[in-house]
């Protein structure tokens, strides 16, 4: 069942955006079944949620952001959990971990298993990893590396000044806190410390102070 819809899944990430493409779904998954071991959540539902988490990204992108990803992907995702082997029950918790993983969504995780997908994907948002795929989509948009001559506040998505740094201020240094597992919290730790560490130093170099 889970290769099944993992094959089913990757046919929607052909010529993906690389900073949301395949492997950030694979990384999602492996984080995933390391947090959900720990806080005993319904494998088949996490893991089967992962896959899927993001078939409905390229429907936000190429709108620039109107479109929610996250209510797209559970639409998508419909279809493919209804021929599941699984109970009613599951289906419906699969397609709501999809529905409530994305950080600025307006839908809250209700379930353990939507709490663990959530966790997994902002882990890999974070570290770096995270700064690695904070600059990339910042290039995808075709945005500076910096523009210090802005307030953040007057900086809009998808365009020139969303930049890796931009980023870093108006959501990456909030994940550690918005975490919702103890096991995702633990693992948050150390990637909010790197991610830290990194944009002083960014800050110093691009200043020239270092």
């Amino acid at each position: 069942m889970i290769a099944a819809v993992r094959s089913t899944a990757a046919a929607f990430f052909a010529g993906a955006r690389g900073s949301h493409d395949w492997d950030h779904t694979r990384r999602v998954y492996r984080l995933c079944d390391r947090i959900a071991s720990a806080e005993r959540a319904d494998l088949d539902v996490v893991r089967i949620a992962a896959l899927l988490h993001d078939i409905g990204r390229a429907l936000q992108d190429t709108s620039s952001g109107s479109v929610c990803h996250a209510q797209e992907g559970a639409r998508l995702a419909g279809p493919i959990v209804e021929e599941l082997a699984l109970t009613e029950r599951q289906k419906q918790n699969i397609l709501h971990c999809i529905s409530a993983h994305r950080f600025r969504g307006r839908q809250a995780p209700e379930t353990l298993e939507a709490r663990v997908l959530f966790d997994a994907d902002k882990l890999d948002a974070i570290g770096a990893v995270g700064v690695a795929r904070a600059f990339l989509f910042a290039g995808e948009v075709g945005a500076r590396l910096h523009n210090p001559d802005v307030r953040l506040e007057e900086t809009q998505p998808y365009t020139a000044d969303d930049t890796g740094y931009r980023e870093y201020r108006v959501k990456l240094c909030k994940i550690r806190d918005r975490m919702l597992t103890v096991a995702g919290r633990q693992l948050a730790e150390a990637r909010h410390r790197f991610m830290e560490e990194y944009f002083q130093r960014f800050l110093q170099e691009y200043d020239g102070k270092e």
